[in-house]
């Protein structure tokens, strides 16, 4: 497919490329991110919403190939440009709407802006909550971006008081027009990752394993595929869906209840043909990684790498507008 799968696990604190490196193997380049959440795409860039900051990187293919552990082998590679400092926001969906990084803020129930002015600009909030506090009151998490803004929002219940979203959470979840802030949907078992795939609204529910199409005009919802575990994290390419799948904290209160629990024993990818809804492949982790939490596909790379600020060797890629260099390593040359 000419792309690279990333993957993001808040649990083990990673952003995961996986690549096909031939026809029969693939090849993973796990990368660590405090808490990495949401993921955004846009043309070069990729943004990584983590546990108190949201780092942006930018791909350089020169970089890539002249990458000094391993010449030659990737053709792109993420390197960190900006940082911004946020706070502990619990950032769960974020995307660019146009040029404006936008974000699901789920501590405080409300849609975000992160441009540096300030720790957040909220820009939105449903119309059932009162007051923005750091409560998550509501457990509001997805976004759909239709024409480069909002459309369609995720919660897990219409409540206004901390976490009062934790009761019956197989039965209140809903989905928000951003526009009107009208209800489009509800009813709903912990819904998650809503997006739009040619021209369709399709959302995961976590809480049954199912993935749904959703009617924006008549809410109703029409089952596509059950597929019996915890889903989250979605994304399309051509013909096929790539879905997450996660363990179920067994120490969990809220969802050792769910009645998906004991067959959410495993945690991967699930590739699906979109066109006939029928299983064609799937990515299963045996150990380290229990949950993810996003899913995107990023076109035109079939071998990515991807930077972090843990350690200085972001620092030696010096990327400029018109050539690259990769600095000598300072500590070595000083003995």
């Amino acid at each position: 497919m000419n792309c690279t799968l990333a993957l993001s696990t808040y649990q083990a604190g990673k952003v995961i490329f996986i690549s096909a490196k031939d026809d029969n193997e693939l090849v993973q380049l796990p990368r660590n991110f405090d808490k990495a959440m949401g993921l955004a795409l846009k043309k070069d860039k990729m943004a990584v919403a983590l546990r108190d900051e949201v780092v942006v990187l930018k791909d350089s293919p020169e970089l890539a190939k002249a990458y000094p552990d391993k010449p030659n082998v990737y053709d792109g590679m993420y390197m960190p440009r900006l940082t911004y400092y946020t706070g502990a926001l619990d950032i769960h969906d974020m995307e660019w709407c146009g040029e404006t990084l936008t974000a699901v803020n789920t501590s405080f129930s409300c849609i975000i802006e992160i441009d540096g002015e300030y720790s957040y600009r909220p820009v939105w909030t449903p119309a059932f909550i009162s007051d923005i506090a750091s409560e998550d009151r509501c457990h509001l998490n997805g976004m759909a971006v239709k024409n480069d803004k909002p459309y369609i929002v995720s919660a897990f219940a219409a409540t206004d008081s901390q976490q009062g979203w934790r009761d019956n959470i197989t039965e209140t979840g809903i989905l928000i027009d951003y526009d009107s802030k009208e209800i489009v949907s509800q009813g709903l078992g912990m819904p998650h990752s809503p997006r739009i795939f040619n021209g369709r609204l399709i959302v995961l529910l976590s809480a049954t394993g199912q993935i749904m199409e959703v009617d924006e005009q008549s809410g109703k919802t029409t089952e596509l595929l059950n597929l019996g575990v915890f889903v989250r994290g979605m994304d399309l390419i051509g013909d096929y869906l790539f879905v997450g799948v996660s363990k179920l904290r067994k120490n969990s209160s809220t969802f050792a209840k769910l009645e998906i629990a004991e067959k959410s024993d495993w945690c991967g990818v699930e590739v699906i043909h979109f066109p006939t809804m029928a299983r064609v492949g799937r990515i299963t982790y045996q150990a380290s990684v229990d949950e993810i939490y996003d899913v995107k596909l990023i076109p035109n790379r079939k071998r990515l790498n991807v930077i972090n600020t843990m350690k200085d060797l972001h620092k030696r890629g010096l990327h400029l507008p018109n050539t690259t260099f990769w600095a000598r390593d300072l500590k070595q040359d000083n003995g």
